[in-house]
Formats: structure tokens, C-alpha cells, sequence
């Protein structure tokens, strides 16, 4: 066979094992678990980090302040140095709306070897830790959660024996370019980490999502959270790894009732989002860059390219092959366009936006060795090169 056929013959093989033998990452029916109403409800403290959130909070901020929960609850926002008085709108909404106290603090400039999002977090774990809390729930200021969000969680939690319970939020999904790159995101990150092999004691497999995560306060304690993982990059891996990695038992699955409030109306601001930590997953190694693009261009590009060449050059075997490789990807991804509730047609154009995300991963590759470094809401931290490894 020639070159072109064994490629082809290697994309179709790439999606038989995807849709068979990497924990079914493509169905999107794994919810919180069983669970049942605890008879004591353990007390727990909301830990919001918040840099220059004004325009989402009075979207974000109220559904946590009215969480209908039987046991002690407080949020905790960290103002983390906003420069559009995020910390005075959280203390207007909480005397409007009521509900569960807050407390708004702020923790300063980070000191060297700290990302800002997890000094923050490092505050406002401080400030709980005063309550005693057995449960924290770290969320993000774009995230709206329904009014038994918080119960829920910490029924799942205690039902499982979840020291650390997480929920991926459902993102935006309303411009042109959200309804394109936003479900594949998900499509993604669960196709790297999938849900299923999470939950089993003893895998290597561990993720959360940083918008919605539930933790046993003593397992933070034991894993050394968010000390251990201050230089993070992708904050909410290296956190279930921690947990994971100190004899936790974690979960991870799509929610149904908490919603991201941020919009990214332009591609620029989506490009922005993954760029940001792409390069960060890969462990700033070029070599693993590499193996990404020949992966991502073998098994999203190959096939639609296959069969369209092979119809044009009268190769009908290496079209059939890229077809029935387009045509499995494509079965994949329904699941997820569903669950965004969005045009099934849309499930055809999942090459494009694999290459979209190639070019993501390149440029943040690129901003990496311009030193640049990463950032979290506005505020660079370029390290050198092993600094923000995840480990």
C-alpha cells in the first residue's frame, strides 16, 4: 500500500480504539452519582476567587448566596487586586439579595513561584479554615449554580465517599464561534481525561473542573492544597492529582444546573482561553508538541482529506477508509452537540475546529518562547521552563 493508504488505514484504527477503548469518553451520561440525604449536614465554606469579575457577578454571586442548604454554609470571595471594584459590587449584591454570609477579602500581589488564581484560592482557604469547614467548595466568580447545587454535591460526596466531587460546568454557548469551539472543548479535555476511569481507585487518570469543586477540607490538608500545586498552570488537574495522588477518591462528571456566565463572544477571546495552558499541558516539552500536531492532523485532518482525495483520484479504498473514520468521529461528537443542545450538522465540522485547536496549541507554544509566559486575568507569570510543569 502506498504511504497515503497506511495513513488512512492508522486514522481509521486511531478512532476504532477512541470509540471503544478510551473509557467511552464520548458519552455524556455520567452525572452525579447515587446519593442520599445526609442525617447531619456538615458545614461548609465557599472559596470564590474573583479578579475583575464585575461584568458576571450580579449573574454569579446571587445563586450562591440563595443556595438552599440544611447545614452551615459562608462564601468566601477573594478580590484578588480588581481594578473595577469587584469586591465592592460582591458586598452590594450580598446586602441586596441576602442569603448565605459573605466575607470579601483581599490577599495581596502574589510572591514568586505562586499563579494568581492560586493565591488567591490559598486566601480564601485561609479565611475558612477559621470555621472549621469539613467540606470546601472552590468555584469560580463566572459560575451560577443552581439553588440545591451545593447540596447535591455534598450528598454525592458523602454517598460515595468522595473526598473531592466535581461538576464541568456547562460553558456559553450563543456567538458563532462558541457554538463551534466551546462543545469540542468538553469534547477535548474528556477525551484526554475521561470521566469514567477517574472514579476507579488506584487509575493514573485524575481531573476536576476548576468552576465547581467539592473537597473534603482534610484531604486539602493532606494533599498540601493549593501549596503543592501553587505553580500550576492548568490549576484544577494538578488539583485532583494531588488529592488522587495522597490516597483520595475523586469524581468527575458534566453537570446539568451549573452554568458558566462568561461569554466569548469573538474567536480571539476563545483563542485566548486555550492557548493560555495548552503548551502548560504538554509540560513545555517540543517533543511532545510535535507528537500533538502529527496526532491531531492524523486523526481529525486525515480522514475528511482521504476521502476526498480518494474520491478525486479514484482510490476507493482510500476513501472508504477515511469516510468510515469521518463517519466515527463524527458519531462521537453527537453526544456532546446534544448535551450543549446544538445542531447535530455541526458534528461535521469537527476537523475544522481540531484545527483550530492545532493552531491554539502552536501559538501557545509560540508565546512560551517569546516569554511571554501564561496569565490569569491580565497578570503575566513567565517562569522558566520546568516552573510550570505540571507534575
Amino acid at each position: 500500500m502506498s504511504a497515503v493508504a497506511w495513513i488512512t488505514v492508522g486514522s481509521l484504527a486511531a478512532w476504532l480504539w477512541l470509540l471503544l477503548g478510551q473509557g467511552f469518553f464520548w458519552r455524556t451520561d455520567l452525572r452525579l452519582p447515587p446519593r442520599r440525604e445526609p442525617d447531619d449536614w456538615p458545614s461548609v465554606c465557599i472559596v470564590v476567587p474573583a479578579r475583575d469579575e464585575a461584568a458576571v457577578l450580579p449573574e454569579s454571586l446571587p445563586s450562591l448566596l440563595a443556595q438552599d442548604y440544611p447545614g452551615r454554609a459562608e462564601v468566601f470571595l477573594v478580590d484578588d487586586g480588581s481594578a473595577d471594584g469587584t469586591g465592592e459590587l460582591a458586598r452590594e449584591l450580598a446586602r441586596t439579595h441576602g442569603g448565605l454570609p459573605l466575607t470579601v477579602g483581599s490577599p495581596g500581589e502574589p510572591p514568586a513561584g505562586w499563579t494568581g488564581k492560586l493565591w488567591a484560592v490559598r486566601h480564601g482557604i485561609g479565611l475558612a479554615q477559621a470555621r472549621g469547614p469539613e467540606y470546601l467548595l472552590l468555584t469560580d466568580a463566572d459560575i451560577a449554580h443552581a439553588p440545591d447545587s451545593l447540596r447535591t454535591l455534598v450528598a454525592a460526596a458523602r454517598t460515595g465517599g468522595f473526598d473531592l466531587v466535581s461538576q464541568m460546568a456547562r460553558l456559553r454557548v450563543e456567538s458563532v464561534w462558541e457554538r463551534l469551539v466551546v462543545p469540542a472543548f468538553v469534547y477535548f479535555f474528556a477525551q484526554l481525561y475521561p470521566f469514567r476511569w477517574i472514579a476507579v481507585k488506584g487509575s493514573r487518570t485524575a481531573a476536576a473542573a476548576g468552576g465547581c469543586v467539592l473537597l473534603r477540607a482534610d484531604a486539602a490538608e493532606r494533599a498540601r492544597i493549593p501549596d503543592a500545586i501553587r505553580h500550576a498552570v492548568i490549576d484544577d488537574v494538578a488539583l485532583a492529582r494531588a488529592v488522587k495522588g495522597s490516597g483520595g477518591h475523586i469524581w468527575l462528571g458534566l453537570a446539568e444546573r451549573v452554568d458558566s456566565v462568561r461569554p466569548y463572544p469573538r474567536l480571539h477571546d476563545l483563542w485566548r482561553m486555550v492557548s493560555r495552558s495548552a503548551y502548560a499541558q504538554l509540560r513545555h516539552h517540543p517533543l511532545l508538541l510535535l507528537g500533538t500536531v502529527f496526532g491531531l492532523a492524523v486523526v481529525y485532518l486525515v480522514p475528511p482529506v482521504a476521502l476526498f482525495t480518494g474520491l478525486f483520484s479514484g482510490h476507493t479504498r482510500i476513501a472508504a477508509a477515511g469516510g468510515l473514520a469521518w463517519l466515527l468521529m463524527t458519531a462521537t461528537y453527537l453526544p456532546m452537540l446534544r448535551y450543549y443542545r446544538q445542531p447535530l450538522w455541526l458534528a461535521a465540522s469537527l476537523p475544522l475546529t481540531a484545527f483550530l485547536y492545532l493552531l491554539m496549541t502552536v501559538d501557545s507554544a509560540v508565546q512560551h518562547y517569546r516569554g511571554r509566559g501564561a496569565a490569569w486575568k491580565g497578570r503575566t507569570y513567565a517562569r522558566p521552563d520546568t516552573a510550570l510543569d505540571e507534575r
